[in-house]
């Protein structure tokens, strides 16, 4: 089995209650948490117009984990381009490497984060944005590159910091643009893993060496509930089942708190949701854990694993990824 990385996302969710400050806080006290784990990195994603996250201005949140972690990698994961401005993008991120160096990582997308109406107040100007994001992204590793390929506009902070890009995606179309560029890549199985083996296949298939990275480079990000034992798992992870009926009946929500007999409250249009939309989820305590992860390797073969886990109560999502790091920690110790 290939050896990987491992790494969280959060979005900075709020539970049931919680103003945003608390979130905020929350999302501190598990980036300290997989920090002093030794998890690699930790990504916030952007999403707007949505009042259980707080992570709308994500390169706000990016800064604000960086001031309050040690030594684990932060970044945008991701920045969705088409809202942004490619040089203010690179003057922001170029400021946050200048300020922490080698622990910033960029990581763009293609999707506006939100709904059309939101986009359009977003960047009203750019409906298309989108159908640019492979020259945008090539726009901010210019921006961000060293001084013999600048243009005559510049990013300052920016230029000569060589901020790290990745590519997210959830289809084969942002694999081939990854491919096509070099750059690493990050498949989002935490919502959409349908197309993942045919992505991951494209993006190793057409994958150009470049003065970035020579090799492919693939992540997964997908969903973990790790607990003490088995009930405890699938209590807890009645919350993460939720977030996904909310998400495809349209009435996003708060995390709620886990619940008793919860398969048998949903009607059956919700659990069809479930079985044929919920995002890649790995439930269990350690030991169904490690062999879900073992053979989700040996399927997928990536070189790092992001993991996000919606689980309510802050101490048992930190609890979810200390197992989780042990358990990876056990496989490749010799």
């Amino acid at each position: 089995m290939k050896k990987f990385d491992i790494s969280a996302l959060s979005i900075a969710p709020l539970r049931q209650g919680e103003i945003m400050k608390q979130g905020i806080d929350s999302a501190v006290s598990l980036a300290k948490s997989v920090d002093k784990m030794g998890y690699k990195r930790i990504w916030f994603a952007e999403h707007h117009n949505h009042d259980a996250y707080a992570s709308a201005a994500t390169v706000v949140m990016v800064q604000h984990i960086l001031a309050n972690t040690e030594e684990i990698r932060v970044g945008a994961g991701g920045i969705m381009l088409p809202n942004h401005s490619p040089l203010v993008v690179a003057e922001q991120f170029g400021t946050l490497e200048t300020l922490f160096p080698n622990r910033v990582d960029l990581a763009l997308g293609r999707a506006p984060g939100t709904d059309q109406k939101t986009a359009d107040v977003i960047r009203r100007s750019n409906h298309n944005g989108v159908f640019f994001f492979e020259r945008e992204v090539k726009d901010i590793l210019r921006f961000v590159g060293d001084e013999n390929i600048q243009g005559e506009v510049r990013a300052y902070p920016g230029v000569g910091t060589n901020v790290p890009l990745y590519i997210l995606g959830s289809s084969t179309s942002s694999a081939k643009i990854a491919a096509n560029l070099g750059l690493p890549y990050a498949f989002g199985a935490q919502f959409s893993p349908s197309a993942m083996e045919e992505a991951l296949a494209i993006y190793r298939q057409n994958f150009k060496p470049s003065p970035y990275l020579q090799e492919p480079y693939v992540f997964a990000c997908i969903n973990v509930i790790a607990a003490d034992s088995m009930e405890e798992a699938f209590f807890i992870s009645t919350s993460h089942l939720q977030v996904y009926i909310d998400i495809y009946t349209n009435n996003l929500s708060k995390l709620i708190p886990p619940t008793e007999n919860y398969l048998e409250s949903l009607s059956q249009f919700e659990l069809e949701i479930l079985q044929n939309r919920l995002g890649y989820t790995i439930m269990g305590d350690a030991e169904t854990v490690r062999h879900d992860l073992i053979e989700f390797q040996k399927t997928y073969q990536v070189d790092e694993i992001i993991v996000m886990s919606n689980i309510y109560e802050s101490e048992k999502e930190i609890r979810s990824y200390e197992i989780l790091k042990h358990l990876v920690d056990e496989l490749f110790e010799s």
